[in-house]
């Protein structure tokens, strides 16, 4: 007898039996039968559904919805909406208009915020929930006909729509599918993450790039800020130019204003030729600042003057040059206290700070870790040693559980060591060098992995407001006096730092 998963035959007849039954119904209009037992199948396969719905609307489908595979988010208006957007990963957005007057007329007066909320994710098919009044609305079928998938009349009939949005989720699946071959989302080959902290950065580079305004970018050493401002510059109109990166703390002090503005032949002992400086190389494209922080306060000003007027001098020149250039600056030091104290210009500080981006640490990605770590090493492991076949569990394990101080920098150099000096099929813990944090790390109860997170949440965001304590609690969502109290159990000492 033929194995099941090796028989033409077997494999042949159940595709006709589930298309010709599928089609069968289909036809006759009665899809209970076949689309119930598809639900049972995919039961364990819960499907994001968006749902923006009138707030007076009867909700009764959302049970049914559930029942049936999906996983119902409501909203009930589009700010509510964009906001799930930027939280969940949905393919599929149900929007219900009722008909009523106050329905219609909310439509009238949010309709930009209504095609914001449908332009948000190129990757979501709408489907319209339509009262006989909405469908008849000029309004509503413009938009109908312009920005969804598909449309369903009431009264409800629970399996015909549920067959079009199996359709409308089957459709967007296949679209990403083609359109972004990974599975992560992703604007440059390089930035990869599907986290919700990912997902808010992702969309806020869409929105940076798109505006010609100075950024700055602030994160932790080695999340990315490099490969963020060249997904910027990409998006920008400024892409056909050039992108010119200068790390402002590795150039020598007495050559960063020549490596900056350029000089002229003869302007100083070693000049033996004009040379164009990073600034005027970047013309009609973006120059990237990197390490802004350790800039030296009286190269600052010249700085400042350029951003002002748009000119420069080179060492030696007579004249002035006109530049048209785009600055992107980044750090990982906080500027703001460095403003406090005297390190940093105020007014620079702010002709940097027009638009910002703040880089998620690696330790706050969630499951991106995980992700990064088999993307690396697949991309190594074919350059450098083919037979190695993945991460053991236990490696997966320490990889989870570790807290990646160096963040994605410090990933990339253990994962390319660890391909290098494996000698087994697979990588373990100690070619990762993580053989000794694993244990600790793995062992630690589900309390206390609340308290920890508890305790970076309230220290992190201290450290943003500088310690004010109404602040950071009106960012936690909690009382001054619960702050208070977190703050002793967790021995928290805030005051220290103020006063520091």
């Amino acid at each position: 007898m033929e194995p099941i998963h090796q028989s033409p035959k077997f494999f042949r007849s159940t595709v006709h039996d589930l298309l010709s039954s599928d089609c069968r119904t289909s036809r006759s209009g009665d899809h209970k039968h076949a689309f119930s037992r598809g639900y049972a199948m995919a039961a364990t396969e819960s499907r994001a559904l968006l749902y923006l719905r009138p707030p007076v609307a009867e909700d009764s489908f959302s049970a049914e919805l559930s029942l049936r595979g999906w996983s119902v988010h409501p909203a009930s208006n589009p700010e509510e909406a964009l906001e799930l957007i930027s939280q969940h990963e949905f393919l599929v957005g149900l929007v219900h208009w009722d008909g009523s007057h106050e329905d219609l007329h909310s439509l009238r007066s949010e309709r930009e915020h209504v095609l914001q909320m449908l332009d948000a994710n190129s990757h979501i098919n709408w489907v319209a929930l339509l009262a006989d009044a909405a469908s008849t609305s000029r309004p509503v079928s413009r938009v109908i006909t312009t920005h969804f998938y598909d449309y369903h009349t009431l009264p409800l009939d629970p399996d015909r729509l549920l067959v079009t949005l199996g359709h409308a989720y089957g459709m967007a699946e296949m679209t990403r599918f083609h359109a972004e071959p990974n599975p992560f989302h992703a604007i440059h080959h390089e930035i990869l993450g599907r986290s919700p902290a990912m997902r808010a950065l992702i969309q806020s580079i869409q929105k940076v790039g798109a505006i010609d305004l100075n950024v700055l970018i602030r994160g932790e050493s080695g999340t990315g800020k490099e490969l963020t401002a060249r997904a910027v510059h990409r998006l920008s109109h400024r892409s056909s130019g050039p992108f010119v990166a200068v790390n402002c703390g590795a150039l020598p002090k007495d050559l960063i204003q020549a490596e900056l503005f350029g000089h002229e032949k003869g302007s100083f002992t070693g000049a033996d030729r004009r040379r164009l400086g990073r600034i005027e190389s970047a013309q009609n494209g973006t120059l990237f600042l990197d390490e802004i922080g350790d800039l030296p306060i009286e190269l600052q000003v010249n700085l400042l003057r350029f951003l002002q007027e748009k000119t420069i001098d080179r060492i030696g020149g007579a004249s002035e040059i006109q530049v048209d250039v785009r600055v992107i600056a980044a750090t990982n030091v906080n500027l703001e206290k460095a403003v406090e104290e005297g390190r940093f210009r105020e007014d620079l500080y702010y002709r940097l700070n027009v638009l910002h981006l703040d880089m998620p640490p690696l330790r706050e990605r969630g499951e991106d870790v995980e992700l990064l770590a088999g993307h690396f090493f697949r991309e190594f492991a074919n350059k450098i040693n083919p037979n190695l076949k993945g991460l053991s569990q236990q490696s997966i394990d320490a990889i989870n559980a570790y807290p990646w101080p160096g963040n994605v920098r410090e990933m990339i150099n253990r994962i390319q060591r660890a391909v290098v000096m494996c000698e087994g099929r697979l990588i373990s813990p100690r070619d990762l060098g993580l053989d000794q944090d694993a244990p600790n790390c793995s062992l630690m109860t589900l309390a206390e992995a609340r308290a920890k997170a508890e305790k970076e949440a309230i220290e992190t965001t201290l450290s943003a407001v500088r310690n004010n304590v109404s602040k950071a609690a009106r960012r936690l969502d909690i009382s001054r006096v619960t702050l208070y109290r977190l703050l002793e159990q967790h021995a928290i000492d805030w005051q220290r730092d103020r006063n520091s």
